[in-house]
């Protein structure tokens, strides 16, 4: 399946999901990790999803980012139906319009803080000294410019998880999946990150999809879609102004 060529970066919404579900067979039991979810995201969104464990909020993030592949329905991204790639589709799909933040960093400990964040555009094929210097300007971009010779073991949690926002960011993604980004973190530092995080979006007109359990964090998000057992309870929108 060929990707459409509508860019996200032209499209209002920019991922449409419609009567998604997840079954799994667990012995004799059917588990509904999704039960029928429809919902749109709009370009520059900032969105989380939280629900409790087993609420099947961690399934329908996979499921977006095509990690997944749901028992049916459809996932639309820029046109894009994404259900129906193949893996070495999803793969180029991924690289091309997709950045991950995760709650363990993912950071190399034999590479300094500019090598992580280069890593993923030598999979994109970018030249080196373009890679280091894009990989500077968004280190710089979340406050690290003191720390980029800094290896994972010579920076704290909160340190660490910007070097992963900066390689998330680095690939230039319209939109960005975050599971559970501060779950290492300690509350002020979360904050930091979740405000940082806030930011960014709003600046880069960027779409961001977070899974978060918590719901002080979800309230950093622009829509708050609350899950609990497979199915979108509410969507309640909190347009936010960023903080001084």
């Amino acid at each position: 399946m060929a990707e459409k060529k509508s860019s996200i970066k032209t499209m209002k919404n920019v991922i449409t999901v419609k009567d998604l579900y997840r079954f799994y067979q667990v012995g004799d039991t059917k588990v509904k990790a999704l039960n029928g979810v429809s919902f749109t995201i709009r370009r520059g969104d900032f969105c989380s999803i939280v629900g409790t464990s087993g609420s099947g909020k961690s399934t329908l993030l996979n499921m977006l980012a095509g990690l997944e592949k749901p028992t049916k329905g459809q996932v639309v991204i820029a046109g894009n139906h994404i259900e129906g790639m193949k893996e070495n589709e999803l793969v180029r799909f991924r690289q091309k319009h997709i950045g991950f933040i995760f709650q363990s960093f993912n950071l190399l400990s034999t590479m300094d803080a500019v090598e992580n964040v280069a890593l993923p555009l030598t999979f994109q094929g970018v030249p080196e000294k373009e890679r280091k210097k894009r990989a500077v300007r968004m280190l710089k971009l979340v406050g690290l410019e003191k720390h980029l010779d800094h290896r994972p073991t010579q920076m704290s949690g909160g340190q660490q998880q910007r070097v992963g926002i900066a390689r998330a960011l680095v690939v230039q993604p319209e939109i960005i999946f975050a599971d559970e980004p501060t779950g290492n973190l300690d509350s002020n530092t979360s904050a930091e990150v979740m405000r940082l995080m806030q930011r960014i979006v709003k600046e880069h007109n960027q779409t961001m999809i977070m899974v978060t359990h918590d719901n002080y964090l979800a309230q950093f998000a622009d829509r708050i879609f609350h899950i609990r057992d497979g199915k979108i309870q509410k969507i309640e929108e909190k347009k936010k102004e960023l903080e001084e």
